[in-house]
């Protein structure tokens, strides 16, 4: 259902529209920077990704731009989105994951597992009570709702890659980027609540405090002596060679196996493997994390993921400018799957964290690392102590990395759940 434009719109050169796409995200980041109290309150409830999306769909959903006709989300999403992928699991550091100790990977996949559960959960208790949810106009609700799981587990990337793998439009899209940034921000405003209140829950948890100013000590020497490179032309040109090398090899490799599937079996379209854009996106994230077992791990000292964040706001702005707004609240119902859709997430991880002792600080951090990935998993971290916030950073790394396969995963379950309840 998605809408169309009733007249030419107002700009139709994609230069110009490009030229006002990094405007608006140059205001943004720039406003958000800004410390005065106005500022700092209206952030403080406004995230930047949602102005970064909703800016240019205003733009569209006013004629002054239009997605449907401009060619920048597919540059974007054809050569941003797996460089921003390369770029993102290239850092993974497995050395610093085993000095996390084996709770807080314990604890990020439980959430993860979480989502991939309460997904279809969600999705088949609410929709085995409102049959109408199943489907949005002509298409498929649950493709809509497995970009929710790939920002859920990794971030904006790998739910732009479920956009793209699982073709659902941008008006059903809209709605489920007000679903997922709504509750999200509901979550991560509990967690931020929950910290201060940390020795409470951790009693109830039984956990071990110990563990965590073991590892406060620890982050702290590594802060300490962990020196960042510094950047320069020679940096940048190398992580640039990189990303989009390997995203070369990714589309390389991508046009030959999706041919070889659609040919020998044609019967695997269902799951996405006839698709040149499943294999594209699978191999970058592949190449990026084979990549993060070798020296090239330390681009990230070079602002390796700097630059995936630049490449990964310029396609969520590509992403916001096909959107329609007017549809945006047509269905309140999603929001009543996204409510418990987090819950099962919730309560798979304190579960989880009950059984294992794990402390809330490794429950709070694992959460975000899967629902608010890179851009908040830091912020409830540093919530807890300063010295913490490397590893909020560290565990998001790991969301990218499996982002891509946890939403495909969940997306082929709501799909049979779809197939089922119709």
């Amino acid at each position: 259902m998605e809408a169309t434009q009733s007249a030419s719109p107002f700009i139709t050169n994609d230069a110009v529209v490009f030229g006002l796409l990094m405007a608006v995200l140059a205001l943004v980041f720039y406003t958000s920077r800004l410390q005065t109290p106005f500022w700092k309150r209206f952030y403080g409830i406004i995230p930047t990704v949602l102005l970064c999306y909703f800016i240019p769909a205003l733009f569209n959903t006013f004629n002054l731009i239009s997605g449907e006709s401009s060619a920048l989300y597919g540059v974007a999403s054809r050569y941003l989105l797996p460089a921003s992928l390369v770029l993102f699991t290239i850092g993974i550091d497995i050395k610093g994951l085993k000095r996390l100790g084996s709770k807080a990977v314990v604890m990020f996949f439980a959430g993860t597992l979480g989502v991939m559960l309460g997904g279809p959960f969600a999705f088949a208790l609410v929709g085995s009570i409102f049959p109408d949810i199943l489907r949005f106009g002509d298409e498929e609700t649950w493709r809509g709702l497995a970009t929710i799981a790939g920002s859920w587990i990794g971030g904006g990337a790998n739910q732009a890659a479920m956009l793209e793998v699982f073709g659902a439009s941008k008006t059903l899209f809209a709605q489920m980027i007000a679903v997922d940034v709504l509750v999200a921000n509901i979550w991560m405003g509990l967690l931020l609540y929950g910290a201060q209140h940390r020795d409470k829950i951790d009693r109830w948890l039984r956990a071990d405090n110990a563990a965590i100013r073991d590892l406060e000590q620890k982050m702290e020497q590594i802060h300490t002596d962990q020196k960042r490179s510094s950047t320069g032309t020679s940096q940048w040109m190398i992580v640039l060679g990189v990303a989009f090398g390997a995203t070369g090899i990714s589309h390389l490799l991508a046009d030959d196996i999706a041919p070889w599937f659609e040919i020998h079996y044609p019967q695997t379209a269902q799951y996405s493997l006839t698709s040149g854009f499943f294999w594209l996106v699978i191999i970058a994230t592949t190449l990026g994390m084979a990549l993060s077992f070798t020296k090239a791990r330390k681009l990230e000292y070079n602002g390796a993921s700097d630059m995936a964040s630049l490449f990964l706001y310029i396609l969520v702005a590509t992403i916001g400018m096909s959107m329609d707004l007017k549809a945006l609240l047509d269905n309140p119902k999603f929001f009543l799957v996204g409510l418990i859709w987090i819950l099962s997430h919730i309560s798979i991880m304190l579960l989880v964290a009950r059984l294992t002792r794990a402390p809330f600080f490794f429950v709070a951090v694992g959460s975000q690392a899967n629902i608010g990935g890179a851009a908040s998993a830091p912020i409830v971290a540093a919530a807890f102590s300063r010295y913490l916030t490397p590893v909020g950073v560290l565990m998001a790394v790991l969301g990218y990395a499996v982002g891509t396969y946890g939403a495909y995963i969940c997306g082929l379950i709501m799909q049979v759940i779809s197939n089922w309840l119709s």
